[in-house]
C-alpha cells in the first residue's frame, strides 16, 4: 500500500511594514523614503536624477521658472559684498577645497548640488568676539544670468555675534550657506530677502550646533519672484539649542517657501520653531514643510515647532505640512501646530468701531500678526526697518488690489 501523499507546511509570511518593500504591481518600483534623515547627499548634480516637478521636494515650486538653475551651467566666479569692519568678525574667500567646506553638510537636491559644484570659492564670515557685536553682509550686483555661490559663517567657541545677510537687486542664482556654531557660541543668523520683482534665489543652509551652544536663525522674504530659504540645524552635541524664525509676505504671483528641518542628533537638545507669513494678491502662493526628528540618542530633547499663514485676499494659496519624527521615548516634549485663516472679524470691527478705516485696520492686524517674528530678531535698526517694509508691503499689496 503506497504511503499517502503529504505537503510540508507553507512558509509564514511575517507583515511587512507598508513602504519598506517593493510595490506588488511595480516590480523593483520606488519605494519613498522614510524618516527625512535617510535623504540621498551628494556633492555633485550628476548624481541626482533630472527633476521633474513630480519629486516631493519640488511638487509645489514653480519648475518652469526655476527648471535651468537645476540643471544647467551657473556662474560660480565671486560676487565682491560690503561689509563694514566690526571688531570680533572677519570676512574673507577661501578656496572650495578648504577643509570648512562640508562642515555643516551636504546638498539633498539637485539645485543646491549644481551650486556646490560650481562655486568657484566661499565667503567665509568668522564671528570670534565675545561682546555680541552685529556684522551686516550687503549682498548684491548678482545680475540676471544664472550665477552659483557659498557661504561659510563660524562661531569660535563661546563667541557671541550677530550675522544679517541682506540681499538685494537682480538674482538669478543657487547657493550654499554653511553655519557653524562651536562649542559654547551664542550666534544669530538672519537673511532678508528684498529682491527685485523678477529675482530668482534658492538657497540651502546647513547647520551645525556645537555643546552646550545656540543658533537663532531669522528667515525674513519680502521680495522676489520665487525664493526657496531651506534650512538644516542639525544639533550634534549635548545642551545644542536652536530657535528658528521666519517671517514672509508674498503678494501677487509671488512664491516664496521654507523647508526648515531640525535635526535633534544628541541628549538635551532644544529647538523651538516659529514662522509667521501673510498673502494678498491673486497668485500669491508660500510653502512651509517643517521636519523635526528626534534621534535615537537625544533623550531629554525639547522641541517644538508652528507655522501660521494670514490670508488677506482671494486667489492665494499656502501649504503648510509640519512633520515630527520621534526614535525615543525618554523626551521632554515634542509637538507641532499649522494654522491658515483669515482676518479676524472681530478685531477688524473693533479698530473701526474705534474710527479706524477698514484698510487702516488691516494693515495694523497684520502688523500685530507678524511683529512676533521681527521683535526676535535681536537687531533694533533691522527690527525698525523690516516694520517699515512690511508697512510698504501692506500698501503697495492694498493698491493692487
Amino acid at each position: 500500500m503506497a504511503a499517502p501523499e503529504t505537503t510540508a507546511p507553507a512558509a509564514r509570511v511575517e507583515p511587512v511594514q507598508h513602504g519598506f518593500q517593493a510595490h506588488s504591481d511595480g516590480g523593483s518600483a520606488f519605494v519613498p523614503v522614510q524618516t527625512r534623515s535617510e535623504r540621498f547627499t551628494s556633492t555633485s548634480a550628476d548624481d541626482f536624477a533630472a527633476v521633474t516637478g513630480l519629486e516631493f521636494e519640488w511638487k509645489f515650486a514653480p519648475m518652469a521658472k526655476i527648471a535651468h538653475l537645476t540643471a544647467e551651467p551657473l556662474d560660480g566666479s565671486v560676487v565682491e559684498v560690503a561689509a563694514d569692519a566690526v571688531d570680533g568678525f572677519s570676512v574673507d574667500w577661501i578656496a572650495h577645497d578648504d577643509a570648512l567646506i562640508g562642515s555643516a553638510g551636504a546638498p539633498e537636491d539637485r539645485a543646491s548640488a549644481n551650486a556646490w559644484s560650481t562655486a568657484e570659492k566661499a565667503l567665509h564670515v568668522r564671528v570670534s568676539g565675545e561682546e555680541g557685536g552685529e556684522l551686516i553682509v550687503r549682498r548684491t550686483g548678482f545680475g540676471s544670468a544664472p550665477r552659483a555661490a557659498h557661504v561659510v559663517i563660524e562661531a569660535a567657541p563661546n563667541s557671541r555675534g550677530v550675522v544679517i545677510l541682506e540681499h538685494s537687486g537682480a538674482a538669478n542664482l543657487a547657493e550654499n550657506v554653511e553655519i557653524i556654531v562651536r562649542e559654547g557660541a551664542q550666534l544669530t543668523v538672519v537673511t532678508v530677502q528684498e529682491w527685485d520683482d523678477e529675482a530668482l534665489h534658492l538657497s540651502s543652509h546647513f547647520a551645525t550646533v556645537g555643546r552646550d551652544a545656540n543658533l537663532r536663525h531669522v528667515i525674513v522674504s519680502l521680495g522676489g519672484s520665487v525664493v526657496r530659504v531651506n534650512p538644516a540645524i542639525h544639533l550634534v552635541e549635548q545642551g545644542a539649542s536652536t530657535d528658528a524664525f521666519g517671517l514672509y509676505f508674498a503678494d501677487a504671483g509671488q512664491f516664496l517657501e521654507q523647508r526648515p528641518y531640525i535635526d535633534h542628533v544628541a541628549a538635551n537638545t532644544r529647538s523651538r520653531v516659529n514662522y509667521k507669513g501673510a498673502l494678498q494678491g491673486k497668485g500669491a502662493h508660500t510653502v512651509w514643510v517643517g521636519d523635526v526628528l528626534i534621534g535615537p540618542h537625544a533623550d531629554g530633547t525639547d522641541s517644538y515647532e508652528q507655522n501660521r499663514n494670514l490670508v488677506l485676499s482671494e486667489g492665494t494659496r499656502a501649504d503648510s505640512i509640519p512633520n515630527l519624527e520621534i526614535e525615543t521615548g525618554n523626551i521632554v516634549g515634542a509637538g507641532h501646530a499649522s494654522s491658515t485663516g483669515r482676518f479676524d472679524d472681530e478685531q477688524l470691527f473693533y479698530l473701526q468701531s474705534r474710527g479706524i478705516s477698514e484698510e487702516e485696520a488691516r494693515r495694523l492686524v497684520v502688523r500685530g500678526f507678524l511683529a512676533e517674528i521681527i521683535q526676535q530678531i535681536g537687531s533694533p535698526a533691522l527690527e525698525e526697518r523690516l516694520a517699515v517694509a512690511v508697512e510698504a508691503e501692506l500698501i503697495r499689496s492694498q493698491a493692487a488690489e
